[in-house]
């Protein structure tokens, strides 16, 4: 079944992709979809992360999310995917998000990349950010960076489809600075901004 999955997911990717229709359904209400062709977002710092696809114990297709160690800077304690800033040593954006992943979470299997979602733009740190998707045939075996990560999620996927996880908040992402926001709830947890808008392009892709 996980194979399945796969495969019918691979043949979505090749088809045009939902862009920003799917990504803006969960970006928070100060964002407007003509941000990411402003002349904000053309001065950028490249990034990418992975989105990693694979069967937990009980055979469900789960995704990998980290939960970000709290630091002093804009991503601090958030839920993520892998990922970060291109290196100079990096021969392209998928190799990034490759050399991060193993960074960032110690797995000792290699992903498949089975195709990539649209990118999305992140104003507070100027980041435009490129998913990955990507899949291993079994679990791997993770060893978080005590530096970078907090804690590793596993999330079983079928929960992307449950509309009742997206919920509604109040966040104050830098002191004296609310905004209001959609967000996954994911095990308690709130995911939200751009790894959300990720998250959602994905749930389209996925209902295909």
């Amino acid at each position: 079944m996980f194979q399945l999955f796969i495969d019918n997911l691979k043949t979505n990717l090749q088809k045009p992709l939902p862009g920003v229709d799917a990504q803006f359904e969960m970006a928070h209400v100060k964002r407007e979809k003509v941000l990411a062709n402003s002349y904000e977002s053309q001065n950028y710092r490249p990034s990418a992360v992975l989105i990693l696809l694979f069967p937990n114990e009980q055979k469900q297709t789960s995704v990998l999310l980290i939960e970000r160690m709290t630091y002093n800077g804009h991503h601090s304690g958030q839920i993520a995917f892998p990922g970060g800033k291109v290196e100079p040593d990096d021969i392209d954006l998928q190799a990034t998000a490759l050399r991060e992943f193993f960074e960032e979470t110690g797995s000792d299997a290699t992903p498949t990349v089975i195709g990539k979602l649209t990118p999305v733009y992140i104003p507070v740190s100027k980041f435009m950010v490129q998913p990955f998707v990507s899949y291993v045939e079994q679990k791997p075996n993770f060893t978080a960076s005590a530096y970078e990560v907090n804690a590793l999620i596993e999330w079983e996927i079928n929960h992307l489809l449950n509309p009742e996880i997206i919920k509604e908040t109040t966040i104050e992402p830098t002191p004296g600075y609310k905004l209001k926001t959609p967000y996954f709830d994911v095990q308690g947890k709130v995911l939200w901004g751009a790894t959300a808008m990720m998250l959602n392009e994905l749930k389209w892709v996925l209902k295909g």
